[in-house]
């Protein structure tokens, strides 16, 4: 008798432990987001790049008065928008709740491209898109071989855009020199 009574009161804590050894039912359970630390870097660090890249852009389109440049600040404001907003729907989807924040780096390199005008923040706006986007297709590969199908699936069909960008930035930075 007392066997079944303990059988009966340790089964719903085996059941209990084993649904949380799965991310997918674990989230039943406690909220906790269904991607790995890896994955989790690759949101964050996305949603980050996209913004600054957004913020950056917006500069750029009120300082610069190269054509060439101001096309391209369009360009990335509305393929890292579009982007962005894929990407919170992974966010969402995932259960990932971080909000997103422009690390201090970022805040500083903003702030001092804005100071700047001319071809002074031509060439300097265009190192930074450059910089930035090779970080980004590092950035991208890599969630491309994430395990979380999602992650993989976004990081796969952004990546593209991503190349062009460096591309369209390589050319147009050396065009400036």
């Amino acid at each position: 008798m007392k066997k079944t009574i303990l059988l009966v009161l340790l089964l719903p804590l085996f059941w209990f432990s084993q649904s949380c050894d799965d991310p997918k039912n674990a989230n039943k359970f406690n909220n906790e987001t269904t991607v790995d630390v890896m994955g989790l870097h690759f949101i964050t660090t996305a949603s980050e790049a996209g913004h600054t890249e957004i913020k950056a852009s917006t500069v750029a389109e009120g300082i610069s008065q190269n054509p060439r440049i101001i096309a391209f600040a369009k360009m990335m404001i509305t393929d890292h928008t579009a982007a962005g907003a894929k990407l919170d729907k992974l966010k969402a989807g995932e259960l990932v709740h971080e909000p997103y924040t422009l690390n201090e780096d970022h805040v500083k390199m903003i702030d001092s491209l804005s100071r700047l005008s001319g071809s002074s923040f031509d060439k300097a706006y265009m190192q930074v898109m450059v910089n930035d986007h090779e970080n980004a297709v590092d950035l991208f590969k890599e969630g491309g071989e994430n395990r979380n199908g999602a992650v993989r699936s976004y990081a796969a069909e952004t990546l593209p855009v991503i190349e062009m960008h460096l591309d369209s930035a390589k050319a147009i930075l050396a065009s400036l020199k």
